[in-house]
């Protein structure tokens, strides 16, 4: 399934997310203009820019793939997907970047069947990018906003590694944090590391962190890229009941009720769970 992922298209993708990500901080310098969409969230110039670029270099590099994106979902009563499409959050965290904080992100996934095969998470302040490789494993490059690609330097795999400690650290958002994820952590009596946007999982397939849980509700183009560099960094994102996430779920309108995701799961070794195939 993950064949069509050559280095070639990987690095391509790379360099599209970073175009991205370029007009993300033209419009961070300039003057912000901030409006609410329909369920009170914020979205800005930025969003709307980074989206448009994504979206339209995934129809040229990846014709006919369906494209699902956060603001043109937000503008849509349908959520009918196809079995292989891209999942698309243009700028995930806008409050961290409406804030003037470093923890924004923008995520690109390709789902196929229901699960990610390939994610890509950008955090164009911290010149930073997290991806999967052709190889099954993730890996983290430095590339600043609107560099080629060629110029990307310490590159770097990525793995999760078993917690260090008897105390679990567990990351958490800083502006979602909701009372059933608090009885969690008090009741796993986790060290606590907040963090905004999706870079949480990047830290997590890293081994800066042991888990994170998230009880409340949210979309599936938040947690897709990072669900797919966790796992090929040998970590796994479940259901609360510990079943694997199942993207594409229009029935639902493609939210997420609930997961927790491990660096790596109690009981089990650190390995790269990605299929190879």
């Amino acid at each position: 399934m993950r064949k069509f992922l050559t280095p070639q298209l990987i690095d391509e993708l790379t360099a599209l997310v970073s175009r991205a990500a370029a007009a993300v901080m033209d419009i961070r310098s300039a003057s912000l203009v901030v409006r609410k969409k329909p369920d009170s969230s914020p979205v800005t110039a930025a969003d709307e820019a980074s989206e448009e670029i994504i979206t339209e270099g995934l129809r040229r590099l990846l014709p006919g793939l369906d494209v699902v994106s956060e603001e043109a979902t937000a503008q849509s009563a349908s959520h009918a997907v196809a079995p292989m499409f891209a999942l698309v959050d243009p700028l995930d965290g806008t409050r961290e970047f409406v804030a003037g904080r470093d923890e924004f992100a923008i995520n690109l996934a390709i789902i196929a069947e229901g699960r990610p095969v390939f994610g890509l998470i950008a955090a164009p302040a911290l010149q930073l990018i997290w991806r999967c490789n052709a190889d099954g494993g993730a890996e983290r490059l430095r590339l600043a906003a609107g560099a080629a690609i060629e110029t990307a330097r310490d590159k770097t795999p990525v793995q999760t590694i078993t917690p260090p400690g008897p105390r679990l650290r567990a990351l958490t958002s800083r502006s979602h944090l909701d009372e059933q994820t608090k009885a969690w952590l008090a009741q796993h009596s986790a060290e606590t590391i907040v963090c905004g946007s999706s870079v949480k999982f990047c830290r997590l397939a890293e081994g800066a962190a042991d888990v994170y849980p998230r009880l409340a509700p949210t979309m599936e183009w938040d947690v897709a890229a990072g669900d797919a560099i966790l796992t090929a960094a040998g970590g796994a994102l479940h259901t609360p009941e510990g079943r694997p996430l199942v993207y594409g779920q229009a029935s639902r309108g493609l939210v997420v009720p609930a997961f927790v995701a491990w660096g790596v799961p109690p009981g089990a070794p650190p390995g790269n769970g990605l299929n190879r195939s």
